[in-house]
């Protein structure tokens, strides 16, 4: 009987997880490096936190089963306490800050860019890891903290090259959300009012017919054939529209936007209290000169987690894509945030206020692919050492080191250097190998170059082009297209003078 052949295990990506390429990576870092730079005007300073915290810390998801995964990814150390991977950045510092309270600075200002991970079901645009961006001030009880987290964000999106009038962030505050909930009846309803504001954050979605069915009696969706039944907030018709007269203001001016709201919920000592604060972050803003195209007071926004406090704000994308259905749509947001007065405050005794907002990283990313703002980003080729002759290794590795630090000075761009490290019987795989790798140069020593204290050079990329109009395999030999024999002194200033040639070209 033959012996089983030993199985193969299967390469296969995780769902909700993806594979970047050079290209994703050095555009994200570019972006990143625009972002940070905004971040950092305005005084704040970077810290890290690690991707696992004890998930009593994290405060969203606590356990309640013998794993409590739902929602993050979570796992039992060895001395029996629960660990989760983290579900966004803010939970993290909140933890960093009230460990190192008394040394930190306050009002303290740091930014940090990492990954997140969700433990929820995957779908076209949601994944399970991905990169956030935060800036957040610890330590600040005013408004006007708020105020300059929205201006930041506008900044921010100019910097990436988002024009005026292709984004806007709009401001609300969870007072005003609150209090209008208070105010139509359902103080003290947990469930209900979630219900209301998930029917509410769906308006872009649904329109008002749709989101009057949600607030009202339920929704029944008949797309697709499934017939889906979402039931309602059941609210009486007369709140329904209170409610949805604010919602409908969507051409109005941030002004006119607060007016509406002290005209049907006016009164309520929740509700002014968080209209006053909105009013303060506009006449801060416009003061500043960030008008309602830039920083737009806005009562219809709607902010999910449960730890906002006072202020929410979300950066909203204007301009139309295309979804994978074919369908125009409005891109819609890249990030969000806002005031959590009771985070830090978990683990300690005394009031801790704060407020923050997180870019989300690949999604700002693909709406700049959309906008032509990142392009198609590669690292240079590199310069390739070939290898003629096996046992003289040592020789190319010392003409490589030579080329990477003469040709890498301050001030000059990268250029990459690498000595072939694949099976070199065939020069011709080679000199494939170093195509395919976008190599502008390759350097060539034999023997008899070597003997002679000589080295060939090879420009691929006017090769190539000399090479167009050869026909005859004899006559391109002859030709030699783009080589040239140089002595091995001056192999620094050849490759150099092919690299000066291009860059001068581009």
């Amino acid at each position: 009987m033959a012996p089983k052949k030993p199985s193969r295990v299967k390469a296969r990506q995780p769902r909700g997880f993806v594979d970047r390429t050079s290209a994703d990576l050095l555009a994200q870092e570019r972006m990143l490096g625009i972002i940070r730079r905004v971040y950092e005007t305005y005084g704040f300073e970077p810290v890290e936190t690690p991707f696992f915290e004890y998930t009593d810390a994290l405060g969203k998801f606590l356990p309640d089963s013998d794993r409590p995964n739902e929602g993050v990814f979570s796992l039992q150390d060895d001395d029996e306490e629960w660990l989760s991977l983290r579900y966004d950045l803010t939970a993290p510092l909140a933890r960093h800050v009230a460990e190192n309270f008394e040394e930190l600075p306050k009002p303290y200002r740091s930014y940090r860019a990492g990954y997140v991970f969700r433990n929820e079901k995957p779908g076209p645009g949601r994944f399970r890891q991905f990169m956030q961006f935060d800036a957040d001030i610890v330590g600040a009880p005013n408004v006007s903290a708020d105020a300059e987290m929205a201006m930041m964000m506008a900044d921010t999106m100019e910097a990436l090259g988002i024009e005026r009038g292709q984004y806007v962030i709009r401001v609300n505050n969870r007072k005003v959300l609150d209090g209008i909930l208070d105010a139509i009846g359902l103080e003290g309803d947990a469930p209900r009012r979630l219900t209301v504001l998930r029917a509410l954050d769906k308006f872009d979605k649904f329109g008002a017919p749709g989101v009057r069915l949600l607030l009202g009696p339920g929704r029944l969706d008949e797309g697709g054939g499934k017939g889906d039944f979402t039931k309602g907030a059941e609210l009486p018709d007369e709140a329904i529209t209170r409610v949805l007269r604010i919602f409908e203001l969507t051409d109005a001016s941030g002004e006119a936007r607060l007016e509406a709201v002290r005209a049907a919920f006016g009164g309520h000592p929740v509700v002014d209290e968080g209209l006053g604060e909105l009013d303060q972050i506009r006449a801060f803003a416009v003061a500043a000169g960030y008008g309602d195209e830039r920083v737009l007071i806005d009562p219809s926004v709607v902010r999910g987690l449960e730890y906002y406090t006072g202020p929410v704000f979300e950066a909203e994308l204007l301009f139309d894509v295309v979804n994978e259905k074919g369908q125009k749509v409005q891109f819609g947001s890249v990030g969000g945030g806002g005031r959590y007065d009771g985070l830090v405050s978990r683990f300690m005794s005394t009031p801790v206020p704060a407020t923050g907002f997180s870019i989300g990283v690949s999604r700002l990313q693909t709406a700049l692919k959309n906008l032509g703002r990142l392009g198609n980003e590669t690292l240079p080729g590199p310069v390739v050492v070939t290898v003629m002759d096996r046992d003289r290794m040592a020789d190319y590795q010392r003409m490589a080191t030579l080329l990477r630090r003469e040709l890498n000075g301050e001030g000059r761009p990268l250029v990459p250097v690498e000595v072939f490290q694949g099976n070199p019987k065939q020069f011709g795989k080679q000199l494939q190998y170093a195509d395919r790798r976008g190599a502008p140069v390759v350097v060539i020593q034999g023997g008899d170059e070597k003997a002679s204290g000589k080295v060939q050079v090879k420009d691929l990329v006017e090769g190539k082009r000399l090479a167009a109009g050869i026909e005859d395999n004899a006559e391109w030999r002859e030709a030699r297209a783009g080589q040239e024999l140089v002595d091995e002194a001056d192999l620094v200033q050849a490759v150099r003078r092919i690299l000066d040639r291009h860059a001068g070209r581009s």
